[in-house]
């Protein structure tokens, strides 16, 4: 995969859109520190450890997603492009391979509408995974209104 955000269909996509009553300042916090998203990231049951977490572009998020079933997953990613507060993107060096691209709109002041979208090489490679995590982008998306109500800017 390459380090730009790849040009993709909407079949290639998985996109997963929410209006969180919090202001933008304070979405993107969560995003973009460990020590709260760590808290928040991946679908219900699951927790994490972060074995590092270099917000910049060209640096590396490495972590281990542990499900609730007592399996373990290796993540390791890019940071391609961010743009604060409006936009983090990133690539994956594992398998399944992907980037992502989450952008951050202010609607009203204390209304921030994000958009999570998965982006695949290609329709065939998003449709395998489309079945499984379309529900547990909601549940991750849940999480982080969670967590949200539990911090302040």
């Amino acid at each position: 995969m390459e380090s730009e955000i790849i040009s993709t269909t909407p079949e290639s996509e998985i996109v997963t859109t929410r209006i969180l009553n919090f202001p933008q300042e304070l979405v993107f916090k969560a995003w973009k520190n460990p020590e709260l998203l760590k808290n928040w990231w991946g679908p219900k049951g699951f927790t994490n450890t972060f074995h590092e977490f270099d917000f910049r572009e060209g640096g590396n998020w490495t972590f281990t997603m542990h499900g609730p079933d007592k399996g373990n997953y290796e993540n390791e990613v890019e940071f391609i492009k961010i743009d604060e507060p409006n936009l983090i993107a990133w690539k994956r060096y594992s398998k399944p391979l992907f980037q992502i691209l989450t952008t951050f709109e202010s609607i009203f002041e204390n209304q921030t509408k994000v958009v999570f979208k998965m982006l695949f090489e290609t329709a065939e490679e998003c449709n395998k995974l489309k079945p499984y995590v379309v529900d547990k982008n909601e549940e991750n998306f849940d999480k982080l209104e969670v967590e949200l109500s539990k911090i302040t800017l």
